[in-house]
């Protein structure tokens, strides 16, 4: 096994530090690596569990999405722990809860100059601490206390398995699943809120069987190669979200791409690429096919902002024009008539053709990092 820890951005002086972690090895010794970074980093620490939960998820991974069944046997190794007794949950390798607002949207082959996909997205997300956001979603007063901001400790994760697809992920929080990621196949998932207007605080119901809603993405970048496989994989696979809904935008090389969401219900909806941009912001798409409303405090601009990405977008463009549409939709500090404290904390730009990831991060109002690039 191979591991390289490195700060690539940041000092204790700014609102993030961003580290890579990259490991190569067996899927065992990649969730080993994984759980002992999220240890160091996050100070996570194994959740005791119901048995019987526990031996369903963990068949159910077995079955499902092998990859992560063996990463979370590396996390029990790394802990000491018999990974059949199911005494303990072994995954979700954070600190800090998830979710995000965001736009995003890709653009084919046909869409671009270099004639390759390209997509991009702003990670926009709070820059509170988790106690302190859930306080004024549910309308009380923060306290600022001295928990750190939740996306202040972002990573980068590039996997090379020895027996699966290589990865390269940008994960504000959660070492086993992801926000953005890109596959060596061409593959990009990135997710999003699904509905700005209605989300609130999570359940705290813990891990169920199936798919979390920040493992989707790896899981389809661990078992799909492209945009078909993950419609099809996505839809014989289970899935939770525990009252944090999301939608996800996926596409591949060869320019087919789609929106995965899911209804209140749990009814499932895919929305195609129609072979010009395919934009997202955090309304369900499903639901709003004709004339947008107007936003309202609640809406996070979402509305307005996938117009305005629409109209950037309508029109064939190369690299830099598409940084260009995605940054004039981002949240900076004088921009967003929103009640919370929000900033575009990365923008991340994916070319599928070249298998390339660049991002910039935030580190102060008015301040990013350089681009960064990363191949799968």
């Amino acid at each position: 096994m191979a591991v390289r820890r490195e700060i690539l951005a940041g000092t204790n002086a700014d609102f993030m530090i961003v580290r890579e972690l990259a490991v190569a090895g067996t899927q065992v010794e990649i969730g080993r690596a994984l759980a002992e970074e999220a240890a160091r980093s996050y100070g996570w620490r194994p959740q005791p569990a119901d048995r019987r939960t526990v031996r369903a998820r963990r068949l159910w991974f077995e079955r499902n999405w092998p990859q992560h069944h063996e990463r979370m046997r590396g996390a029990a190794l790394a802990l000491g722990l018999d990974f059949e007794a199911d005494e303990y949950y072994v995954d979700g390798l954070s600190g800090v809860p998830n979710g995000s607002a965001c736009s995003a949207t890709f653009l084919p082959p046909s869409a671009t100059s270099e004639g390759r996909g390209l997509l991009g997205r702003n990670y926009d997300f709070f820059t509170t601490s988790a106690a302190d956001l859930f306080a004024m979603l549910s309308g009380g007063q923060p306290t600022g206390g001295s928990e750190p901001p939740m996306a202040s400790r972002p990573f980068v994760v590039r996997s090379k398995p020895t027996d699966g697809p290589a990865t390269t992920l940008i994960t504000m929080d959660t070492l086993d699943g992801c926000m953005d990621g890109i596959n060596e196949h061409g593959l990009a998932v990135v997710l999003l809120i699904a509905d700005a207007e209605t989300t609130g605080e999570p359940i705290a119901a813990g891990p169920q069987v199936g798919l979390s809603s920040i493992q989707l993405p790896r899981f389809v970048l661990d078992t799909c190669a492209t945009a078909e496989e993950a419609r099809a994989a996505l839809l014989g696979a289970k899935q939770y979200d525990l009252g944090t809904p999301l939608h996800y935008l996926i596409a591949d090389a060869s320019g087919d791409c789609f929106v995965w969401e899911r209804g209140a219900g749990g009814d499932e909806h895919i929305t195609d690429g129609g072979g010009g941009a395919l934009c997202v912001t955090n309304h369900l798409l499903h639901k709003h096919s004709g004339e947008l409303p107007a936003d309202n405090e609640e809406t996070m601009l979402t509305y307005e902002r996938h117009r305005r990405l629409s109209k950037e977008t309508n029109a064939v463009l190369s690299g830099p024009g598409v940084r260009a549409a995605i940054d004039s939709v981002n949240f900076d500090a004088v921009g967003a008539e929103v009640p919370y404290p929000i900033r575009t904390l990365w923008r991340s730009v994916f070319d599928l053709g070249e298998r390339t990831l660049a991002a910039r991060f935030y580190l102060a109002d008015d301040r990013y990092t350089d681009e960064l690039a990363f191949t799968c």
